[in-house]
């Protein structure tokens, strides 16, 4: 009868652990909190978040940093990548000198920098750079920091779909 049983929870157990194991180390939903990265996101959206892949400058990426001693991870946008240096003048963004193209800014991005990154360290931007606690505030993050990319909002329904 036990090895009736569990010869038919077989199926059961190899679904739960593989849906765990996706959720641990490929994807998982994150919500949103916050304005810092509004117009493109506008807080308590549920997105998919990729924990495998590349980094690429512009990505939308969740790091699990410290900020005003809360426990909550953050949603930023890759500016800087390993190796570059960045700075901002007069609200202008440069990497390596040159002025970068800053279509996702909302309001004006006070100056900083130059800061030059590591081998392995991340420069990150809220989109609405008057509120954002960012790169500007607690510093290069480092790969392992970072938990994944994210760029698919799952809830609300309206605004289900891609993200840039």
């Amino acid at each position: 009868m036990i090895l009736k049983l569990l010869k038919e929870a077989i199926p059961y157990i190899i679904i739960i652990v593989v849906v765990l194991l996706l959720r641990a180390y490929v994807v998982t939903p994150i919500r949103v909190n916050g304005l810092s990265m509004y117009d493109t996101l506008e807080g308590d959206e549920i997105m998919i978040l990729w924990k495998l892949g590349e980094i690429e400058r512009y990505d939308i990426v969740v790091a699990d940093v410290k900020v005003s001693g809360s426990d909550d991870v953050v949603i930023k946008r890759v500016y800087g990548l390993p190796g570059e240096t960045i700075s901002c003048e007069d609200g202008k963004i440069y990497i390596n000198g040159s002025l970068i193209e800053d279509e996702y800014g909302y309001r004006e991005t006070s100056d900083f920098g130059p800061v030059t990154l590591g081998e392995n360290e991340y420069f990150l931007l809220g989109d609405n750079r008057e509120i954002s606690l960012d790169s500007r505030v607690f510093g290069k993050v480092t790969r392992d920091e970072i938990e994944g990319t994210t760029n698919f909002i799952l809830l609300p329904f309206k605004k289900f779909g891609n993200v840039s």
